[in-house]
């Protein structure tokens, strides 16, 4: 079986652009791939962040993830398998200073840190950030990677390290990640349809999965729609992402008729809301009940993330042995795997 892997950073509470964009999918996956998806504490820590809060995100976000059908042993916590720093170093020497200046998401995020917070200090890993994405991709010999476009940049430097390592070093021993695309919903901020549903721009700005199920109601009740009807046969982005929401929940039945009540120019939007609204409401319930028995047995599930990450870290290990032969670093010996 070919071999996937993808990696979340725990930043808090997954909402529903999260589920339908990537989750999903990745749950879909683990049966007809060899699956490793990463929680990436290291990542995480590029931006402005709490020590206590990083740490219980870590776990929660694990916890989170088998709520909604990750399997306990395909998950692995970044920073308990340090071969990703170490390989993270070797493949910075075959990465260009211009190939990290052109990187998109470092200007993104430097100007939110600039907008976001008094201090202006933006952090070297920030910038290098994108070769330990490389690393956590290449370690595992990952023959596909899913992303959506907004990463596409990112995979295809990691192409083009393991291109350079295997050409300067004679040795095909590198994959070449192809990406795995899927058809990812653009899901938009119901309070700003012109704006993508994200937790930096706010929390009402997203629909938190495992949010209390009023709190759901009333955001999806105050979306932003429009008035009247449609204008030259173009629906509102407000109107066209609550008929996405309810596509994505595979509601076809309520899609069609409430589409044709659209067409027809005889939709009321407060129907439209409840409809979508009560889709939201069914997926979640089973993940909520899910992670409640999770969160009942706390210390259990932080246990088997400690043995995944040790099982998973056999794997990098042995690329780590072989690079640092391929390299001309002295053998590690009678290495013993501390968790």
């Amino acid at each position: 079986m070919k071999q996937i892997l993808s990696c979340i950073q725990p930043t808090g509470n997954i909402h529903f652009g999260n589920y339908f964009g990537a989750i999903q999918n990745w749950v879909k996956l683990q049966e007809q791939y060899k699956c490793l998806y990463g929680i990436v504490d290291y990542h995480a820590m590029t931006m402005p962040y709490d020590p206590d809060t990083l740490r219980k995100n870590t776990y929660q976000m694990a916890i989170d993830l088998m709520a909604c059908g990750i399997k306990a042993e395909n998950v692995f916590i970044q920073s308990l398998i340090p071969e990703h720093t170490e390989l993270c170093w070797i493949l910075s020497c075959f990465t260009s200073f211009g190939e990290l200046s052109r990187m998109t998401q470092f200007k993104d995020k430097s100007k939110q840190i600039a907008e976001t917070s008094k201090n202006d200090f933006i952090s070297t890993g920030l910038f290098t950030y994108p070769v330990l994405q490389a690393a956590d991709i290449l370690i595992y010999h990952a023959d596909y990677v899913p992303v959506g476009k907004d990463q596409e940049q990112h995979l295809e430097l990691s192409r083009n390290i393991s291109v350079r390592f295997n050409q300067r070093l004679k040795k095909e021993y590198f994959v070449h990640p192809e990406p795995l695309f899927a058809e990812v919903p653009k899901l938009l901020s119901l309070a700003d349809p012109t704006k993508k549903m994200s937790k930096s721009l706010g929390e009402k700005h997203y629909i938190a999965l495992f949010g209390d199920e009023k709190r759901l109601r009333k955001k999806v009740r105050s979306a932003v729609t429009d008035s009247g009807a449609p204008t030259n046969g173009e629906m509102s982005a407000g109107v066209k992402n609550l008929f996405e929401l309810l596509k994505v929940s595979n509601k076809k039945a309520d899609y069609d008729a409430l589409m044709d009540t659209y067409k027809a120019g005889n939709l009321r939007y407060g129907d439209l809301k409840a409809v979508v609204a009560d889709a939201l409401v069914e997926i979640t319930n089973p993940f909520k009940e899910k992670r409640a028995e999770l969160m009942s047995n706390r210390k259990q599930v932080k246990q088997q993330l400690q043995e995944s990450s040790a099982t998973i870290r056999l794997q990098a290990q042995k690329t780590l042995k072989e690079v640092r032969q391929l390299t001309g670093l002295p053998t590690l010996k009678n290495v013993r795997i501390t968790v």
